[in-house]
């Protein structure tokens, strides 16, 4: 059995949308998520000609999923922090501090679409920073960085149901404790800056968190909670993400770069991570907010 998910943004989703694809693929009695915003229906077979029916959609704004419908719920989740978790990259917003943003900006776009080698090209950008006080650090922070939209849902409402959630960078440490304290993660991993006499130093702690140490992150918490692959959700955006998204089962490429979306089969192009709890099986009345806080106070 499987399910197809349509998930757009709030008061964007047709019921007319829903009824036709449910109707030219014979599925199933649809199941309303949230009203205008996220459906789903089951099917016995994998449809035919499921990309033309997603492309369509695109059109519309409308993201549409097909999975298995068995152990969707997951018990685990593995997320990315730049452009996934929080709407910048950290690096840049450092860098354009440091006034080099334009240039570092452009390396980051090639290593996140998998041009460029993540561990050199990262070498390079935080090469770029050496000299900038570490207080930059912290202003950052306070003024340039914002969460993700349906973000604390995501995580409050995984955790309400035993999830274990934990935030997997290839940024810093100084801003993933950060984040992960707003979110209520229960872990975060990163790469730690080099820092003497209140500045950086223009290098990062070794061995070098990338593609691979996300891949081991999802095989050492999933061991440690005792939980198979195919219990976690991974979601990010970047070529340094794909490792662990193939291999978790459930791996959602989220607004990610074309060279990176091409190689998923879980796309969220236009909803935001709400969107992963939806392609749980969730209803919008069982998602939880966690306590209000001020914005990464």
């Amino acid at each position: 059995m499987f399910v197809v998910s349509l998930i757009a943004r709030p008061h964007h989703l047709s019921p007319a949308s829903v009824e036709a694809v449910r109707q030219a693929w014979g599925g199933g009695e649809i199941r309303w998520l949230a009203e205008a915003e996220a459906a789903e229906f089951d099917m016995g077979h994998a449809p035919d000609r499921f990309r033309d029916v997603w492309e369509g959609l695109q059109a519309l704004e409308v993201d549409l999923n097909l999975q298995p419908a068995e152990g969707r719920r997951k018990r685990m989740l593995l997320a990315d922090m730049d452009s996934t978790m929080i709407g910048q990259e950290c690096i840049d917003e450092l860098a354009d501090a440091a006034g080099v943003g334009a240039h570092v900006a452009g390396i980051t776009a090639r290593a996140m679409n998998g041009e460029l080698d993540f561990e050199a090209a990262l070498t390079e950008r935080v090469g770029l920073l050496k000299g900038l006080d570490v207080s930059v650090i912290q202003q950052v922070l306070d003024s340039r960085i914002t969460p993700a939209p349906g973000g604390r849902e995501l995580v409050a409402t995984m955790k309400a149901h035993g999830a274990y959630c934990a935030l997997v960078s290839g940024g810093f440490t100084a801003f993933t404790r950060r984040v992960a304290g707003w979110f209520g993660f229960d872990e975060n991993r990163a790469n730690e800056l080099l820092e003497a006499d209140g500045k950086l130093t223009g290098a990062v702690a070794r061995p070098i968190l990338g593609r691979e140490a996300k891949v081991e992150a999802l095989d050492e918490i999933s061991a440690m909670m005792g939980l198979e692959l195919s219990q976690v959700m991974a979601v990010g955006d970047g070529a340094n993400d794909l490792g662990m998204l193939r291999k978790a089962g459930a791996g959602v490429a989220l607004h990610a770069k074309p060279a990176v979306a091409a190689e998923c089969e879980l796309r969220i192009n236009h909803a935001d991570l709400t969107a992963l709890l939806y392609l749980q099986g969730y209803h919008r009345d069982e998602f939880e907010t966690g306590a209000a806080q001020p914005i990464f106070s």
